[in-house]
């Protein structure tokens, strides 16, 4: 059984992002209407309003929880170009704080509900040049910090350098998704190296303690990539805003370093990035294309070449395939591992579909100097299996999200259904169930609780 819950007339315009907290008692909602609100569960399992403020001056996109341990913490995006940072603080303190002083202007908050709390902004990040379109808070062991991905392209990443306050955020990674080095990343790279470099008290480094070569590579492929953008023409649905998809999502294990899955524009494809302070690289590129999808419910043994740079876009244009659209990639979420020797990465796209990828990091044993027989630096790429891939919402998915065991995945389309997905005793993933709004919408009830049968 699915249970359901109804919030009526949760905001005045489109809700655009819904994000539990930590322990999944409460729910931050925001919207076109360019208001946050924050959601209690009761003993009833309704939820009430418990704070409602107006956070942008334009739509808010995302907003997310930063770990309990930092203390109750939320990040918001939106498309006036800005991040802003929020702290819940009680009545006494709201009251002595409500002018609060950010970047040298007075930041008047106002609240509405029973609660005794109110939200105040700490922070606002404004080195977007396009609208922002998704926030993340890293894993808490690498310290308070959190990406951002705006319609510039650009992966931001930015670090709490003063916690007790909030109010001072460096940004200490700034990286073009679309032309970010890729390369294969041995064990000695990807895992000590980071570990080592991208602690929490990480700061922005230079580049002279890289190697040369690595350098050399780095600006030889960088001009390789310019030069493919700008003599093919992109096939897709189009450049504008309204074609793309820009997200972001965090691998959850601590053992391989800061390393996240980025989308953005119309390309179609993921990429998992290893974030380094010497010399960040794309791990691995995921392509929503069909030469790499597999149907609906079967298993793909064909693993994707993780140091390929083109893109399907660019790949398609030749004799035959000339046209062929690429559809843009709306949301990414990166399932917990759980032991695991394996990653799940699970996207949704503007074409319609969930795909599930399996991705396997590369042999952290593997390094240039002392390969045992039979190992070569191939051992150390990450390789990349599609899984899954369903087509049953037949409209854009805005949304895919893992439980918190990666078990069991979920999806909200356009077709107004949200979906599950959950794999068999074989490792084939199967439709575990849907509901839509219809099944829980009752005229006479704020928010209301109930079951609805899952489908086989």
């Amino acid at each position: 059984m699915i249970q359901t819950g109804l919030i009526q007339t949760a905001h005045s315009d489109l809700v655009t992002d819904a994000s539990y907290d930590f322990y999944g008692l409460r729910l931050a909602t925001c919207s076109l209407d360019q208001r946050i609100k924050i959601w209690q569960q009761d003993e009833n399992n309704a939820w009430n309003v418990e704070d409602d403020w107006k956070a942008h001056d334009a739509a808010v996109s995302k907003v997310a929880w930063a770990h309990p341990e930092f203390g109750s913490i939320i990040a918001s995006s939106s498309f006036d170009r800005t991040v802003k940072i929020w702290e819940q603080a009680s009545v006494s303190q709201s009251e002595a704080q409500q002018a609060t002083m950010v970047n040298g202007t007075a930041q008047h908050q106002s609240t509405s509900g029973p609660s005794n709390s109110r939200w105040i902004e700490r922070a606002v990040l404004s080195d977007a040049k396009g609208t922002v379109r998704a926030v993340e808070f890293a894993p808490h062991h690498f310290g308070l910090k959190l990406a951002t991905i705006s319609t510039d392209n650009l992966l931001r990443i930015y670090e709490c350098v003063e916690q007790p306050s909030l109010t001072s955020w460096q940004l200490v990674e700034e990286l073009d998704v679309q032309n970010i080095a890729t390369g294969p990343s041995p064990g000695y790279l990807s895992r000590a190296h980071t570990i080592a470099l991208a602690t929490p008290t990480q700061t922005h480094a230079t580049l002279d303690g890289a190697s040369a070569s690595l350098v050399a590579q780095a600006l030889q492929q960088g001009l390789q990539q310019s030069a493919n953008s700008s003599s093919q023409p992109r096939p897709g649905l189009g450049n504008r805003e309204a074609d793309g998809g820009w997200c972001i999502a965090w691998c959850k294990e601590r053992y391989w370093g800061e390393v996240i899955a980025a989308g953005c524009g119309t390309s179609g494809v993921i990429k998992i990035i290893q974030l380094n302070a010497r010399r960040s690289t794309t791990l691995l590129i995921l392509s929503s294309s069909p030469s790499t999808a597999t149907n609906t419910t079967s298993n793909s043994s064909a693993p994707i070449n993780p140091t390929s740079t083109t893109e399907p876009s660019e790949s398609r244009t030749g004799a035959g395939q000339a046209g062929i659209a690429t559809y843009a990639i709306t949301s990414v979420a990166w399932a917990p591992s759980c032991g695991r020797s394996y990653h799940l990465v699970a996207t949704g796209g503007r074409d319609g579909h969930v795909r599930i990828w399996k991705v396997k990091p590369g042999s952290d044993d593997v390094d240039n100097e002392g390969m045992g027989e039979g190992e070569s630096l191939e051992d150390a790429k990450w390789t990349a299996v599609s899984v899954a891939d369903f087509d049953q919402h037949k409209s854009a998915v805005g949304r895919v999200e893992w439980n918190i065991t990666g078990t069991i995945l979920s999806s909200a389309g356009n077709d107004g259904r949200i979906r599950l997905w959950k794999a068999t005793s074989g490792n084939v993933w199967r439709p575990a169930g849907s509901v839509g709004v219809e099944q829980t919408e009752e005229p006479n009830q704020q928010s209301e609780s109930k079951d609805v049968e899952m489908e086989s």
